[in-house]
């Protein structure tokens, strides 16, 4: 077979334009030489998506008329167990970016060793535009026609971009109602009163925590007194950002989509928290300086902490950063051009697929508890919450270290070795 035949394109992508798909693919081009010879036979299983289902979704408006959006859900890879992955709601979600959400989530699952396989969705919509109403309408019909794919046992979503517990109980419903029974276990991420478990709202900023720390141990850098900046003050950058401060650490910039702030002094979060919940965003809060948003990634700081949405860190503004230790918050921030930079100019990378796994752990002891119906209190949540990430953690700065390899690369070596030993060893059916 030739190559131009193995690594042919599925038909409804251009290379000119793959999009966080491209990203993706190089990534597993730069660690296919690492895997064992076994195993590269199955590469080809990681690029492509195992299922893809696109769908329409209309609703009624509150004014009576009908618009049409635009949902997809794709399930990547399920030899390790039933599709994971979060649903965005966002005006410029494709397919490139559901896809390859969906493979890091493959990844990430790996790597952290939870047992399930990637999946992701998502609808092209600004959810800002809707009503509440609106928005339950549009989930339930979304939920309704990706209905044949997920469940507790094949594809199970969870909360991600403009998405939250309220969403995750109208799913939830929606496919209980279908089904005749209540499916506590089709979504993590809900209400704990519907069967969500503690803790998880804010698991994913803990283990970016966690893993700083676990990095900085390895490095010789302390966390005490160390100086942060912050891209994303949602519930990742947030929680994150607020264990830092209570780890002695100091936030010194933060920026999401309203702009730029910086106080070297240190900022107080828990005041910022507060202007956030009240005004949708940090712009205008009086406890800092406003600078131009190009400012925020030369900032001289100890941890840099990417929460917000892919390739925010690229070629152009990677020469710029100064810092020690870059935590990756955000699924895909860092193009695979922008960490050749960084690494050349020492700067230690902690890859999402590591740094954010987090809430799909808690979201996999979520599952756990629905399926016996027994809760553990926050404590052990917790507890085996970092527990899992510091492990998870080690394993990948082992291989790093033993393969003189990025942290990024050493993970995904991790992850594709058991994702493809599951494949090998599955075979194929039929």
């Amino acid at each position: 077979m030739s190559t131009e035949q193995q690594h042919a394109l599925p038909s409804y992508l251009r290379a000119e334009e793959l999009g966080p798909w491209g990203i993706y693919l190089q990534q597993v081009d730069r660690v296919t030489p690492y895997l064992e010879s076994h195993l590269q036979r199955w590469v080809e299983t990681l690029k492509r998506p195992k299922r893809i289902l696109v769908v329409d979704v209309p609703i009624h408006l509150d004014d009576g008329t009908v618009r049409h959006f635009e949902g997809y859900r794709v399930q990547h890879n399920t030899s390790r167990g039933p599709g994971k992955g979060g649903l965005r709601y966002h005006q410029d979600v494709t397919l490139s970016e559901v896809m390859a959400l969906s493979a890091w989530m493959s990844i990430k699952n790996a790597a952290v060793n939870v047992p399930y396989g990637g999946a992701k969705g998502g609808i092209r919509v600004d959810p800002r535009t809707l009503s509440r109403s609106e928005l339950e309408r549009m989930t339930r019909r979304y939920t309704s026609e990706i209905n044949v794919i997920i469940g507790p046992n094949s594809d199970i979503p969870a909360p991600d971009v403009n998405t939250n517990d309220q969403v995750m109980a109208w799913m939830m419903d929606t496919y209980s109602m279908n089904l005749g029974h209540s499916a506590t276990g089709v979504v993590t991420g809900k209400p704990v009163s519907l069967g969500g478990s503690l803790g998880r709202r804010e698991a994913t900023g803990r283990g970016v925590y966690v893993v700083a720390c676990e990095a900085a141990r390895q490095t010789g850098l302390e966390v005490e007194g160390a100086r942060i900046a912050v891209q994303g003050f949602g519930n990742v950058g947030g929680t994150a950002a607020h264990l830092f401060v209570e780890g002695g650490a100091r936030v010194v910039t933060v920026q999401d989509h309203t702009g730029t702030i910086m106080n070297l002094g240190g900022i107080d979060v828990a005041a910022l928290s507060k202007h956030v919940a009240e005004f949708g965003g940090v712009g205008g809060f009086q406890g800092a300086e406003k600078i131009a948003d190009e400012d925020f990634w030369s900032i001289e700081t100890e941890f840099l902490i990417p929460a917000a949405l892919e390739g925010q860190i690229t070629a152009k503004n990677a020469p710029k950063i100064k810092t020690k230790i870059v935590v990756e918050g955000a699924n895909g921030p860092t193009t695979p051009e922008a960490d050749d930079i960084l690494r050349a100019n020492n700067i230690l990378v902690i890859p999402d697929v590591v740094a954010n796994a987090g809430g799909v752990t808690v979201s996999y002891f979520e599952w756990v508890q629905d399926f016996s119906s027994f809760f553990w209190t926050e404590d052990e949540i917790n507890e085996r919450l970092e527990r899992v990430m510091r492990e998870a953690f080690s394993a990948v700065w082992l291989v790093s270290q033993e393969k003189k390899v990025s942290v990024r690369t050493a993970a995904f070596i991790v992850a594709c070795t058991r994702i493809l030993t599951a494949r090998d060893v599955r075979g194929l059916y039929p």
